[in-house]
């Protein structure tokens, strides 16, 4: 055992002078948990005033986390080469512009415009999250990593809830016709409709474009400190090597779980409307504001998480937390309906603390590598565009949503084994990351 003591004897922010740019930074985990949750509404939309099925409405995701998956590495090299507080900015112009571009596509009533401007939004995103997690993560004492992390994401809830709530009231109308209604209407009464309801995603993304440029000036105006990983990095010389970082098996078995994670968190929300109405018959606004209550959950167990982990380890705890997520996704896979509704449901409360413990655990000990790692972690939200339209697939084949949720399922196997045993830090990569 270290003799460290222990976490809840030390400070989460350092010093005093870096209160300000704590928590502009973790205000970021809330804006960027807003465009994630509203990305749940706009596949059930799509499916609707574009008239799609389940796989192509799931191309909303794959745009999406395309952005984060192509944009991290080029997002931590510019922050390498200028600093956390330039990429943070950047990424924030970034969100503002493809919350914009929302309007003209909704205008046009293009599908691929669309799947543009969200691609734009993502790019703006991964600055954030590629930026924000190891800032924060690095600000204060090491020993308090996981929960200062944990404590600053669990502001991002607040956003999806924000998200999923401003969906839910102002994109959908609670207006829904079968397909034999469609076909019964007058060319230009259904066009008229279904163009209605493609223009009503426009306005709250134009809302968020101007407000995430607010916060860009602010960031702007405010100064920063260097982290630890910064000034260690200044004082040895040392400016790491991108190979190292493939000595450390805690990492790259992080990346994997993160990518799995993503892909069940994802896949679990994007779909959870349409779970909701087929298994228990509820209309959009329900099912909506059932997608709001499930990101509630996720808002409390991030706060409980974060207290608990005074007193369990983090890795241990998230294992707990994916085991129990195994066995309420197998029912809701096995029991669609009420019972399983509520299971799904409850998930998200204990899919919480994965994310950022995730994260934590697999930059422990990099180093002058840090900001490198971190962007590869964030690499693995591309999972978000992988497993999301496999679960549309599976559902498609199988005219059973409660079926495709077999594939969170079997994410939450490995995250457990990563919380549990992969997580852990081998002594011999502690050096190389030292030396």
């Amino acid at each position: 055992m270290s003799s460290a003591k222990h976490p809840h004897e030390h400070h989460l922010v350092s010093a005093s002078g870096n209160v300000i740019p704590f928590v502009l930074v973790t205000a970021l985990f809330f804006f960027w948990g807003i465009p994630n949750n509203l990305n749940d509404v706009l596949i059930k939309q799509f499916e609707k005033s574009f008239e799609f099925g389940r796989l192509q409405a799931g191309l909303v995701q794959s745009a999406f986390y395309l952005g984060y998956f192509l944009v991290a590495i080029p997002a931590a090299m510019f922050m390498k080469r200028f600093s956390y507080k330039a990429g943070l900015v950047l990424g924030l112009v970034l969100y503002g512009v493809g919350s914009f571009l929302m309007y003209p596509a909704a205008m046009v009533r293009d599908y691929n415009f669309f799947l543009f401007a969200l691609f734009v939004i993502a790019t703006g995103l991964s600055f954030l999250e590629t930026g924000a997690n190891p800032f924060i993560a690095t600000l204060g004492d090491p020993h308090e990593s996981e929960r200062r992390l944990n404590l600053a994401q669990a502001f991002n809830p607040f956003g999806a809830i924000t998200g999923a709530l401003v969906g839910t009231l102002f994109i959908f109308s609670g207006i829904e016709h079968s397909k034999a209604q469609l076909a019964a209407m007058e060319p230009a009464v259904r066009e008229s409709y279904l163009a209605a309801e493609t223009m009503r995603v426009a306005a709250p993304y134009a809302v968020l474009g101007v407000v995430v440029w607010i916060w860009a000036v602010l960031l702007a105006l405010t100064k920063f400190p260097k982290t630890s990983e910064e000034t260690s990095s200044e004082g040895d010389g040392e400016k790491g090597k991108f190979s190292d970082l493939f000595r450390h098996s805690h990492f790259i078995q992080g990346v994997l779980a993160q990518f799995l994670y993503v892909g069940a968190q994802v896949g679990t929300w994007s779909f959870f409307i349409q779970y909701v109405q087929g298994t228990t018959g509820r209309d959009e606004k329900m099912a909506g504001y059932f997608l709001t209550g499930t990101l509630v959950a996720f808002l409390v167990g991030r706060f409980f998480g974060t207290w608990v982990m005074k007193y369990i380890r983090p890795g241990v705890l998230m294992g707990w937390f994916a085991v129990i997520n195994v066995v309420f996704v197998g029912i809701g896979v096995k029991w669609p309906g009420e019972f399983g509704m509520w299971c799904v449901f409850l998930t998200s409360f204990f899919m919480s603390v994965m994310f950022p413990t995730i994260f934590a655990l697999g930059i422990k000990e990099l180093g002058p590598n840090t900001k490198i790692g971190g962007s590869m972690i964030i690499m693995g939200i591309v999972g978000g565009a992988a497993l999301t339209p496999i679960m549309g697939l599976i559902s498609d084949r199988t005219h059973s949503i409660a079926i495709a949720y077999i594939v969170p399922l079997l994410c939450y196997i490995y995250v457990a084994y990563y919380g549990f045993v992969g997580c852990r830090v081998r002594s011999g990569a502690a050096r190389v990351a030292s030396s």
